[in-house]
């Protein structure tokens, strides 16, 4: 008997809102559309509190190179980072990062990170089930950082990334770079290039798909007298109109008499594709070893909301805790009114236990 992929239940519905969410969209890659959306995902609780994108903050937090290494330093020689996302259902993301510096080499930072998509049955035409699959992202990544001088930075990192969806496998490579600059008055800005590169085995002979290549540019500054940082981002520089026509049409933008488009006008049209590339976010210290975070994503509130309920969607937050040796991370990040997936991050300075 011929076997046939079917999704069953509530999680064929989790599944399907993954790919709308994260853009990884299985069905899509497997056509050639688009692959390997899943670096784009953050997996830090940190970078998921401050909006899920390259964060432009210099303070030697291994977990930042994973989204931009021009951040990498020599303070992050023996720096080890785990990360651990519960996402929906049972899919689950993880990573772990590990920093190293050699003095005639510069520094390094390497990250092996790893999506799973769950367990999927098989079911033929009639819907009986026969035994089960599996799907899962995978990406090995070794970032270089070095300071040129006191205000300027760059960083390059290598990625060998690959996924297998039952029986579909694909393999490519990419590359980032990147460059900070810091002011003599405490501003920064980064600016980042993602996903260089190609798909070099694709899932279905002859039918290879772009990678999700992405240009950032970001701006950071820790306040003097007060204990907070503001971060922004421009996101997706290299596509200025991120918006989409809706097939639904939830805010009831289409006559259903007539078929006809209502259009906003130009100044409405302007701000609302203005407002697609900015992330806005930031930290607030209290004392040395308490930081809250929180960040508002105006895109992904659009495309996520149910007009009706908006209730958080667009929204995260997080805190930090050092404890003794150990900086733990932990956010929440509002995609639908489903739910929110779990952050959790752990650091350490491997040398600090030889103090």
């Amino acid at each position: 008997m011929q076997k046939t992929i079917t999704f069953f239940g509530y999680k064929a519905i989790f599944i399907c809102f993954l790919a709308i969410v994260s853009g990884n969209n299985i069905f899509a890659q497997i056509g050639g559309r688009g692959t390997y959306d899943f670096l784009n995902t953050a997996v830090s609780a940190r970078v998921a509190a401050l909006g899920g994108s390259a964060l432009p903050i210099d303070d030697n937090d291994i977990q930042l190179a994973l989204f931009n290494p021009a951040l990498i330093t020599p303070q992050m020689n023996n720096q080890l980072s785990l990360s651990y996302v519960d996402y929906y259902n049972d899919i689950g993301f993880s990573s772990v990062q590990y920093g190293r510096t050699f003095e005639r080499f510069g520094s390094f930072v390497a990250s092996l990170q790893y999506h799973n998509y769950g367990t999927f049955e098989y079911a033929d035409e009639a819907g009986n089930r026969d035994g089960t699959f599996g799907a899962s992202d995978y990406a090995f990544m070794l970032g270089w950082g070095r300071q040129l001088d006191s205000n300027f930075s760059i960083g390059a990192q290598a990625k060998i990334v690959g996924s297998q969806y039952e029986s579909y496998t694909s393999f490519g490579m990419a590359v980032d770079v990147a460059g900070t600059y810091r002011t003599s008055d405490g501003w920064l800005f980064s600016l980042t290039a993602r996903n260089i590169g190609s798909e070099l085995k694709s899932y279905l002979p002859g039918d290879a798909s772009q990678l999700p290549f992405n240009m950032q540019f970001g701006i950071s500054k820790r306040l003097d007298h007060v204990p907070f940082r503001v971060v922004m981002i421009f996101d997706n520089l290299q596509k200025w109109d991120l918006t989409y026509d809706d097939p639904l049409d939830l805010k009831g933008k289409i006559d259903p008499i007539t078929g006809t488009i209502a259009e906003n006008n130009k100044v409405e049209k302007f701000g609302d594709q203005l407002m697609r590339h900015i992330i806005l976010g930031g930290e607030f210290y209290i004392g040395k070893n308490l930081t809250l975070r929180g960040s508002y994503n105006y895109k992904r509130r659009q495309e996520m909301q149910v007009p009706d309920k908006l209730a958080m969607v667009g929204f995260a937050w997080g805190v930090g805790i050092k404890v003794s040796k150990f900086q733990i991370n932990y956010s929440r990040s509002t995609f639908h009114i489903v739910g929110s997936p779990n952050y959790l991050s752990i650091s350490t300075d491997i040398d600090s236990f030889k103090r």
